[in-house]
């Protein structure tokens, strides 16, 4: 009898597999958004304190577009999932700093634990990658 773990068969890793395709693709997807309003995204960051927002942000968003690529496709796993890391590490806290907002923050407060569940995804899928 197999146990959870068993990936000899291929059937255990239709969840992993379908996982990988579905984060990616989410990050890849919210990354094309960014895109599409560059210009408020700039601003958003530039209100933030980020320092040369009008490079930062077509740079992170293009890294989060091309990691969550690289995740759903599983090419080049290390380098991808490695981007969607740093992405998440740097720009979580950074963008994201409910603590540091007067009045409500529940928009901001909402993004970061969204982030901070796609970054513990993301470390999980860097592990699989170094396996």
């Amino acid at each position: 009898m197999a146990n959870d773990t068993d990936e000899t068969d291929g059937a255990s890793t239709t969840p992993s597999r379908l996982g990988r395709l579905l984060f990616g693709l989410g990050l890849a997807l919210q990354a094309s958004e960014d895109f599409r309003d560059m210009d408020g995204q700039i601003s958003y960051a530039e209100s933030a304190g980020v320092p040369l927002p009008d490079l930062a942000v077509p740079f992170g968003s293009g890294m989060m577009a091309a990691g969550g690529l690289g995740v759903a496709l599983w090419r080049f796993p290390r380098v991808a999932t490695g981007a969607v890391v740093t992405f998440l590490a740097v720009v979580t806290p950074t963008m994201h700093d409910f603590w540091n907002e007067e009045g409500d923050a529940s928009g901001e407060r909402l993004a970061f634990f969204g982030n901070l569940a796609m970054f513990g995804a993301a470390l999980a899928f860097l592990r699989e990658a170094y396996r």
